[in-house]
């Protein structure tokens, strides 16, 4: 049986695959044949960056009043995306087997899916922001500062739109939790990138549940489907497979290409010098002076 979430991440164009010949960019200065930007499962890119608008100005405002301004435009969108709607209540089916007392989300794409799924189980919703406060949502719509919701000895279900490794994780969400007392017990995701991040939560204590995880066969079922070609198999394949051999053997058969991209300046030119100065490029494709 066919995921729907595969089609829905092409529909929306949550996942993008590089044309031949174009790999794109990350931030890490490294080259790869596909993005993931799991937040356009909002509906479209138009729709993700609206929310990620409102999410920001929130943030910056007065955060007991976070949670309404934010509720109003996913409550909007509820009922107007199915692919939106479906998504949410394939994550709230999924949450409900855990048992937890309340869902925990972390600034800022974590909020697309959290705030949602709580609202539908019923439980409070515990928001984390990247300063490491929290503000706490109850079933009824009332926030408060979570210091005051007494939540210590109590267990929630973090759900995050990507995992990777869990770096937030690691970092913010877990330990902002145990400041209160409670623990993240539980972690769901809509797509894992199958890199690690699984392994690192279920060494936290917090074991991953997700929905959809990046593997060849996910991008098999696209290729049936007729999302990608043949030639972009190959190059998916041959990057999950070892992704830093992928960019060795694209540099090295494309010479010319970080020269290129430097020649173009801005983004690009910032992450090909990375890549150069974090010793990515293999000496054969560096530009010549």
């Amino acid at each position: 049986m066919q995921n729907p979430i595969v089609s829905w991440l092409f529909e929306t164009d949550a996942v993008r695959v590089c044309p031949e010949g174009q790999p794109f960019w990350y931030t890490s200065g490294k080259l790869g044949p596909f993005y993931i930007n799991t937040q356009f499962l909002y509906g479209s890119e138009a729709d993700a960056n609206r929310l990620l608008a409102v999410i920001e100005a929130a943030c910056a405002g007065d955060k007991l009043a976070f949670y309404d301004a934010v509720w109003a435009d996913i409550e909007k969108q509820l009922s107007s995306c199915p692919i939106y709607a479906q998504l949410i209540d394939m994550l709230t089916q999924a949450a409900a087997q855990m048992g937890a007392d309340f869902v925990s989300g972390g600034e800022r794409r974590d909020f697309f899916f959290s705030m949602p799924v709580a609202r539908k189980l019923g439980l409070g919703h515990l928001s984390i922001f990247k300063d490491l406060s929290c503000v706490y949502t109850d079933a009824h719509g009332v926030s408060m500062a979570a210091e005051k919701a007494g939540l210590a000895g109590k267990k929630s279900v973090h759900i995050a739109d990507l995992i990777t490794v869990a770096s937030s994780y690691v970092r913010a969400w877990i330990p902002a939790v145990e400041a209160l007392g409670a623990k993240i017990a539980y972690s769901l995701a809509v797509v894992d990138r199958d890199q690690g991040g699984a392994q690192i939560l279920k060494n936290a204590g917090c074991p991953l549940t997700t929905l959809v995880t990046i593997t060849p066969a996910l991008f098999e079922q696209a290729l049936h489907m007729g999302r990608i070609t043949p030639a972009q198999q190959a190059l998916i394949n041959a990057f999950i497979a070892d992704p830093d051999q992928f960019m060795r053997d694209f540099l090295l058969a494309h010479p010319d290409f970080l020269a290129g991209e430097i020649a173009k300046g801005g983004k690009s030119a910032q992450r090909a010098e990375l890549c150069i100065a974090s010793g990515f490029a293999p000496e054969a494709a560096l530009p010549r002076r």
